[in-house]
């Protein structure tokens, strides 16, 4: 594993939607490589890269893990990611550290949304890619329906390397379009040379004219020989595939199956051949960092004779190892034992024994250089997203800037007491999901969990208990309602208490009307003449701005309203502060109530991606939300993007609900857009409602 050839390493991530076989696939590989003495089964919970136990009792990839093999002389790392759609913005995570992609798609089901979607990751980062179409030895397999899919949703021309030989239970075989050769897969997963299967010769060949056409087109040279009946060679051929991979003028196909393990060993010859190593990534991308000094652009090659820099892409807290932190080196060298610097931060850290990683094993390597991956343990700053550095040359890259989180619930621990420790962990789990947020809501005083789904936070609430021993309880937070006036009042708000001794006396009238939807508050100042002392003014506007707080009709914060103080009286004696400050509060209670005081609730803007087969039904249901749909854009490979705005109140639960209505192709954002009158019928029952809460905390 000390690899150092920077034109043979390979960081290829595996992505996919949930389901397609990217953890198995990985698991093939790492077999037919040799870094592992078995293929583990996803079903019976026990590969190398689903190794968290709720990735286990789920059977799915929650968060992205890396294994690194070698290859027919190839250093590669693998990146397996995570593909139901909660959880995949890790995988945009790794792919601003990878080089390649293969997107696996199934021979069953095609490219799904979640697939899609990563594409588009993929465009971002302009990572070249290739497809392992897999599940070939499932009886409904369909390779050409497969190809056609991936046509449709990609939108560029799939180009097949190999092509199988039948499908179903006894898939084995598969045709090398490149050799015009034919192989055979052992249970190993080695292939043996057979013959050409007669029926498959002529589809063979049409794939393979396919092919040198393709290839020909990427080279005005190449095309002029083939326009004139000229044989491409091998070479040529091979030289083209590679140019029109890494240049995305087509996507190389092969296929297979990752369960019995055919395929799999023509795919690392593909990989070999079609996807980039650092260098030639760096022509296609140059790699790109600020200076920390002046924010001047700073271009690094792949290069041991470079400064070391590297990109920190994921973080993993354990609470028996501390935390992990897993990076890619882009330039230069890093030795066990050195001390860099965090740009990011601006601090410095002590590495440790840096490692290669196979799952969750460690490797230990003396160093590590361009291209390479690797972990580190117990660094104190370092977090997801940040630049290690040579101290003396200083550069900090960008880091990636993930989607917010779609969904909140309402945490409290079961036991009394526990808040701290809820806190903690917490914390500790939001390090390694930058997706994630925690917060304590100061206008309801509840713990705050906020996600891209129902089950990523279910997730996250299930490694609390298993990781830092608290358990909690989740329910729907409580939704920020505001109040507001519709109309003009004027009012006294007058206090006087008088109980031996010195008195309180305050007395202010006020005039209150309604500002456009966002105002805010204003405060005028207009007493004049002295009839309000100076000093006591600031503590009308005081007593005022409190009792908006806590509302007049339902509790909730008043909100878009204008205050004028325009008269008033004092004592002399029994006069001040606290005095003026309870009229205040009066007055404004008072007044709100003669100002037809209406509950607003906060409307958001949501942006639907659904197929066109269900555009009609998610629609229908925003509609039945109290939504107004503002219009319906076409997307690529046939999707409908909805934008509309509807009731907070309404979107609680709705990723379950759109999964449910789009069979899991639909994704959705949302984000806050106003606030709007909550409809008179509605805002009866949450008024109620909120009376009794109040009756019921006074109660205990």
């Amino acid at each position: 594993m000390s690899n150092t050839d920077i034109s043979r390493i390979r960081n290829v991530a595996i992505v996919a939607h949930s389901g397609a076989g990217k953890t198995s696939l990985v698991e093939a590989m790492l077999y037919d490589a040799g870094a592992i003495d078995r293929i583990g089964r996803v079903e019976d919970g026990n590969t190398v890269m689903d190794f968290e136990q709720e990735e286990i009792d789920r059977q799915i990839s929650i968060s992205s893990a890396v294994a690194h093999c070698e290859n027919n002389g190839y250093s590669i790392n693998l990146i397996d990611t995570p593909g139901f759609i909660n959880f995949i913005e890790d995988t945009r995570g790794c792919l601003r550290v990878a080089d390649g992609a293969i997107i696996i798609v199934s021979a069953l089901s095609g490219v799904k949304a979640e697939t899609e979607k990563i594409w588009k990751y993929a465009c971002e980062f302009e990572v070249p890619r290739m497809v392992f179409i897999n599940k070939m030895d499932k009886e409904n397999a369909d390779f050409e329906m497969a190809i056609s899919e991936v046509e449709r949703s990609f939108e560029t021309e799939a180009i097949p390397l190999n092509i199988p030989i039948g499908h179903g239970p006894d898939f084995k075989s598969i045709v090398d379009i490149l050799e015009m050769k034919a192989y055979e897969f052992d249970s190993k997963g080695k292939p043996k040379e057979i013959d050409i299967p007669a029926d498959i010769k002529d589809i063979a060949a049409k794939y393979r004219e396919k092919l040198v056409e393709k290839v020909a087109e990427a080279d005005d040279s190449l095309l002029e020989k083939y326009l004139e009946g000229g044989e491409l060679t091998n070479e040529e051929i091979i030289s083209g595939i590679r140019e029109g991979s890494m240049t995305r003028r087509f996507i190389p196909v092969t296929c297979g199956a990752a369960t019995p393990n055919v395929g799999v060993q023509s795919l690392f010859g593909a990989i070999e051949l079609c996807l980039p190593s650092p260098e030639d990534m760096a022509r296609i991308t140059p790699i790109k960092g600020k200076d920390t000094k002046d924010g001047a652009e700073i271009t690094r090659n792949p290069s041991t004779a470079e400064p070391f820099s590297a990109y920190v892409f994921k973080t993993v807290a354990d609470p028996f190892a501390g935390r992990l932190t897993i990076f890619r080196v882009f330039s230069g060298m890093v030795r066990a034992d050195s001390n860099v610097l965090n740009s990011t931060k601006g601090s410095k850290e002590r590495l440790g024994q840096v490692s290669f990683i196979v799952g969750k094993k460690q490797v230990a390597a003396n160093q590590m250089g361009p291209g390479q991956i690797g972990v580190v343990a117990k660094l104190k700053d370092t977090v997801t997203g940040d630049t290690l550095c040579d101290a003396s040359n200083p550069i900090v890259y960008d880091s990636v800037r993930f989607a917010e989180p779609i969904i909140s619930y309402a945490i409290e621990p079961k036991s009394k007491g526990d808040e701290e420790k809820v806190s903690v962990g917490l914390n500790k789990i939001l390090e390694e999901d930058p997706t994630l947020r925690f917060h304590r809501d100061e206008e309801s005083k509840e713990m705050i969990i906020s996600g891209m789904g129902q089950v990523h936070i279910e997730i996250a609430l299930a490694k609390l208990k298993r990781k830092f021993g608290v358990e909690v309880e989740m329910h729907a937070p409580k939704i920020p309602y505001r109040e507001t006036i519709k109309a003009k009042t004027q009012v006294q708000g007058k206090y006087k208490k008088q109980s031996g001794g010195r008195g309180q006396f305050g007395d202010c009238w006020i005039a209150i009307e309604p500002l456009p939807r966002g105002g805010g508050f204003e405060f005028e100042n207009a007493i004049v003449g002295g009839v309000i002392p100076r000093q006591y003014i600031p503590a009308v506007e005081k007593g005022i701005v409190g009792a908006m707080k806590e509302g007049v009709v339902a509790g909730y914060p008043l909100i878009d309203l204008k205050v004028k103080l325009y008269d008033g009286s004092y004592h002399s004696v029994d006069s001040s502060e606290m005095a003026f400050k309870i009229a205040g509060s009066m007055a404004i209670k008072k007044a709100v109530q003669e100002a037809k005081p209406v509950l607003l609730e906060p409307i958001m803007n949501v942006e639907v991606n659904t197929p066109e087969d269900t555009l009609g039904n998610v629609i229908g249901d925003l509609n039945s939300k109290r939504g107004k749909v503002q219009g319906v854009d076409s997307q690529a490979g046939g999707n409908q993007k909805i934008n509309a705005q509807v009731p907070m109140s309404e979107m609680l639960t709705y990723a379950n609900q759109l999964h449910s209505l789009t069979s899991g192709k639909g994704l959705y954002s949302m984000s806050f857009s106003h606030y709007e009158d909550v409809p008179a019928h509605l805002a009866q029952k949450i008024i109620d409602e909120r009376k009794k809460a109040g009756e019921k905390a006074e109660s205990k």
